[in-house]
Order: structure tokens, then sequence, then C-alpha cells
């Protein structure tokens, strides 16, 4: 028989028992490449789009779900750069599109028979206009495994610091960084990127003793 002291442990477990918590780390370059080679074997052309996308644009899952066709294309156009008001902070963001991105939304477009104002991610459920956050968030997973990682030490705000680190460890442009993450205060960005530690290891890394 369960005493009162064991029922109220069992209901007031911690949320993050059994899960890693922290910060998730980015994808490396061979891991992008990686995922990016899985989905075209497969023909997988949404999740090719939704992945190149999610790592150029930088943005959050909820934000990149809710994008329409008009958001990146004029006409059959995907264009170059684009710009989104972004739903936590209300304040517009942009980004940039590849070539390899352009194309790969391109044929998404083409293959979904996707219109100026649809959602550029319908969802496959009834219920939702368009992919959820948490639908997205599976999908990061399944990406994850393609490349042989823990899915566990990933998530979707891996593929939203990808990028962004890659440009801050080219070019240790901090600014330019905090404009395409979005963020108000650049105190937000070195706390997301977490270059305060990362550049303090690579000193280390270089000192003998």
């Amino acid at each position: 028989m369960k005493t009162t002291s064991d029922a109220s442990q069992t209901a007031h477990e911690p949320w993050n028992k059994g899960k890693l918590i922290g910060q998730k780390p980015p994808l490396k370059l061979q891991e992008i490449w990686t995922v990016r080679t899985q989905l075209r074997i497969a023909g997988n052309t949404r999740e090719l789009a939704l992945f190149n996308l999610a790592i150029d644009s930088k943005l959050r899952g909820c934000d990149l779900v809710a994008l329409r066709v008009r958001d990146i294309a004029h006409g059959n156009h995907v264009v170059a750069r684009a710009s989104v008001v972004q739903h936590k902070t209300r304040e517009p963001v942009r980004f940039e599109l590849t070539d390899q991105t352009r194309e790969a939304v391109q044929a998404w477009i083409k293959e979904a028979a996707l219109s100026n104002g649809d959602y550029l991610f319908p969802s496959r459920q009834s219920g939702s206009p368009h992919l959820s956050a948490r639908q997205y968030a599976r999908i990061v997973k399944r990406w994850i495994g393609l490349m042989g990682a823990d899915p566990q030490e990933y998530g979707s705000h891996s593929l939203r610091r990808t990028k962004a680190t890659l440009i801050y460890r080219q070019t240790k442009n901090l600014r330019a960084v905090q404009l395409l993450l979005g963020h108000r205060k650049i105190e937000s960005t070195v706390r997301y990127l977490g270059v305060e530690v990362d550049d303090a290891l690579d000193i280390a890394e270089h000192i003998e003793c």
C-alpha cells in the first residue's frame, strides 16, 4: 500500500525527469548534407524544402510552419530574400534563401500545387490548416535519426541555431547574427549561441601548461 508521502512524490515528479535539458546543439555541415542526401534519395520533396528553409530562415518552429507561399514567393518565383513578422516578438525579421533552398521550395510548391495564399506546409491532419509546431518537432527528431545521432539531444532550435552558429564562427559578428535571429538584445544572442563558453574553450585549447 502506498503511503501519502509516496503518492505525493508520484504526483509531483519533475517535468524533466528522464529528459536531457539545456541548449540543443546546432547541426554540423556534414550532418546537414547527410540529411539532405537522405531526403533526396527518398524523394521527399516536402521535407527537403522544409529542412532547407529551416536552416536558411533561422525561424522559430512556430513561425516556420505558419509561412504562406506569398511570404517567400512572387508568383512562380521564389525570392532570394524574405521578411516575416515573428509570432513571439511581433517584429519583422529578414532572411536569405540560397539557390538550393529556392529550388527545393519551388519543387515542393509545384508538386503540392500550392497557390499564393496557401500555407507552404499544409497539415495532413484534420483540424489544423498547416503543419503544427509539434508535428514539426517530430519531423526534426526523424531528421536527427537520419544523420545517426540521438534525437533526444536535438530539437527544433537546433535547426534555428545551425546557420547562425556557422555565421558567428566564421565572422565573429554578433550584431549580424542578432539581426538575423531577430533578437531585441545582443545579450540574448550571446546566451542563445553560447558564444562566451565556446570562445573560452577555443582559447583554452591553444594554451599549453
